[in-house]
């Protein structure tokens, strides 16, 4: 809070508005600096601001003398976390989202945006209008922070370089934002430093392309060197005789080229990974990134020749070692660059199992905005933790599984309805009416949200862009839940505008099967005790003699059902097909007294683990259900302990009826 000091009046304060301020351009450079009561040095008192009131600043009525009133946040003492001013070059949503974080520790955050409505600009600590890619402006944008990073690798590096060698704290280093700025070079650096990569090769001209591709073969994938980012810069080339429209696409080779082989994925994947001062490496799970809309996930959406969707699933749907490899690559990726950060690394999966490097970005990155709702330590903070020099956080999941999906924008007005009552944007079809340019855009986008906003687990962030175009990122939406078959779901009935009854509907959270209904009366006292205790559960007859493809199918289903335990009559079987805990109960069968159930449980050989009870005691399966539950939820634990409490008292009162009337009226009541 700013106090201006009045000598001749008694102070009179008043409220300034963002309105009150005006960006004026600096004598030393082409950036903006912020002053204020400009307006005002001509007139004694001072007009309400007719703008909402977003930054008010407190100050007492300035005299009408001339008298320097220039104003810099960066002035003013900081009692955050840190006491570094963090300096981001771009205000996008990406530096929004590290705003919000930063709010959360009191970190400030200054912005460098050309924008005046950036959307960092609303909830920045402070705002310097102005290029990030302009060497003057960055210079003294520098000079007002303790620290500076990048949401957007798009900038000067070599006026960061410069800062460098002056003693200007960048984080990440500007060797690395040069590096990553130029996917070719990335790709000898990464090559240099033996990270698993597609074969490329650079091109120069038409010549150099048609060797490449007898080199590759066809299709080829070409890219810009330069400037290329969300799928932009990318053209590919069926055949030799579509390599000159494909350079034509990317605009001739003087954008500097340069030629992949086409590698036959069979899912993206990203990891985000967080270095920190110490060289310290923390990695997020592996996500599975999704740039088309997929006909696994929306099967009755028709697809569009643009990139509609973008979907990130976390974690990803890959066997345990593909995740390690990916993880690995990934950590030697970073290791191999230069600064403290986070840094998002997509990679390649092959059919024949390997991981391939694709890209590196050193920022937060769209594949990791699940860690806002999914994880304990956001990509956002942790990028702030990193670059200034505190401890990192912890990167893993609290959820078992996030799904984001990526609210993109359409200028062009053309719809195409996927459901009955609900647009979406393709080139197929006619135009929608609007008043504002992207305008269909935006009402759809809110009726998307209004739609997120009642499903469970749920998160919805606006951008709050004042205009929508092609492709441009608007929001996220994020939903976290139990499983990802049911996070799936919800995004379906999310799109398709179903009904709250399937949005709303609650997953089972223990499964109890049994063999037959003759064991029924005894496994019901496995469901009681999950009524009593309030857990969701289902009971299923599921045969390994009479119906075995159905139970095959139930032990390998159950975990992407969200089903976490499994309460089943005998379960050896089960157990062989499902990582999930299995409480087996034996049953007493007409002969044999059970003893035969028991057996087939605790005989299970090595590596098949089946916990079990008494012979008929599923009861004790159902409460043993609860407690493993229960490491996981606070809520159970106490009702467990609750639970124990009461059958202390029940067996206490007992004792004493039994003392006091004694045993022949205790029995005989």
């Amino acid at each position: 809070m700013l106090l201006l000091q009045q000598t001749t009046l008694a102070p009179k304060f008043l409220l300034f508005s963002k309105s009150d301020f005006s960006f004026k351009p600096c004598s030393s450079s082409l950036s903006t600096r912020l002053s204020f009561m400009d307006k005002y040095t001509k007139s004694s008192s001072l007009k309400q601001s007719k703008k909402q009131c977003q930054s008010p600043v407190l100050a007492c009525q300035a005299s009408t003398d001339t008298h320097d009133t220039s104003f810099r946040k960066d002035d003013l003492p900081v009692h955050g976390v840190s006491e570094v001013i963090v300096g981001v070059l771009g205000g996008g949503q990406l530096g929004r989202m590290l705003c919000q974080a930063a709010s959360e520790m009191a970190i400030k955050v200054m912005v460098l945006d050309p924008l005046t409505n950036c959307p960092a600009s609303a909830i920045a600590y402070d705002h310097m209008v102005g290029s990030f890619d302009d060497s003057a402006t960055v210079q003294e944008f520098a000079k007002r922070c303790g620290v500076l990073t990048v949401e957007i690798e798009h900038v000067d590096a070599a006026t960061m370089e410069k800062l460098e060698q002056q003693g200007v704290d960048c984080q990440p280093k500007a060797s690395t934002i040069r590096i990553i700025q130029d996917k070719y070079l990335q790709k000898v650096h990464f090559s240099r430093h033996g990270i698993p990569l597609p074969d490329f090769m650079q091109i120069d001209d038409l010549e150099g392309a048609k060797r490449a591709g007898d080199l590759f073969g066809y299709p080829l994938m070409l890219k810009s060197k330069r400037l290329a980012y969300d799928g932009r810069g990318n053209a590919v080339a069926k055949s030799e005789e579509e390599l000159s429209s494909a350079v034509n696409a990317l605009g001739g080779f003087d954008r500097g080229l340069y030629v992949e082989k086409w590698t036959p994925f069979v899912k993206e994947l990203a990891v985000i990974v967080a270095r920190g001062r110490d060289n310290s490496i923390s990695c997020y799970p592996v996500v599975e990134t999704i740039h088309n809309i997929v006909a696994s996930l929306i099967a009755d959406i028709e697809s569009c020749r643009e990139n509609i969707c973008h979907v990130v699933k976390a974690p990803a749907d890959i066997p345990w070692k593909i995740r390690k490899l990916a993880t690995d690559v990934a950590c030697k990726a970073v290791s191999s660059l230069e600064g403290a950060g986070v840094f998002a690394v997509e990679l390649f999966l092959t059919k024949d199992g390997q991981i391939l490097l694709n890209e590196v970005a050193p920022r937060p990155h769209n594949s990791g905005h699940h860690t806002i709702e999914s994880c304990y330590t956001s990509q956002f903070e942790q990028h702030l933790r990193a670059v200034l020099g505190l401890p990192l956080g912890d990167p893993s999941m609290k959820t078992p599984a996030a799904i984001m999906y990526n609210l993109l924008g359409e200028d062009e007005l053309h719809s195409i309805t996927y459901m009955k009552h609900m647009p979406i944007f393709c080139e197929n079809c006619g135009p929608i009416s609007g008043n504002r340019k992207g305008e269909p855009g935006f009402h759809l986008a809110h009726q998307l949200i209004g739609r997120a906003l009642s499903i469970q687990g749920a998160s919805v962030h606006w951008y709050d862009k004042p205009e929508m175009r092609k492709q441009r990122k608007m929001g996220h939406i994020t939903i976290a839940g139990p499983s990802m078959s049911i996070v799936e779901a919800q995004l379906k009935s999310m799109l398709k505008e179903e009904g709250s009854e399937s949005q709303t509907a609650v997953t089972p959270r223990v499964g109890i099967i049994m063999g037959s209904d003759s064991d029924l009366p005894i496994m019901k006292d496995a469901a009681r005790i999950l009524t009593l205790f309030g857990v969701p559960h289902e009971v299923r007859i599921v045969s390994a003699h009479r119906t075995p493809e159905m139970m095959f199918s139930y032990a390998l289903s159950a975990q992407d059902q969200g089903i976490q335990i499994i309460i089943a009559g005998a379960g050896g079987m089960v157990a062989s097909l499902t990582p999930l805990p299995v409480i087996g109960v034996p049953v007493c069968a007409s002969a044999l007294d059970g003893m035969d159930s028991l057996l087939s449980i605790v005989q299970m050989p090595r590596g098949v683990p089946v916990a079990t009870v008494a012979i008929n005691n599923a009861t004790n399966a159902g409460l043993l259900a609860v407690r493993m539950l229960g490491v996981g939820d606070t809520d159970l634990l106490a009702r467990m302990s609750q639970y124990q409490e009461d059958t202390r008292d029940d067996v206490l009162k007992k004792a004493e009826k039994l003392q006091t009337d004694g045993w022949e009226t205790y029995l005989n009541p």
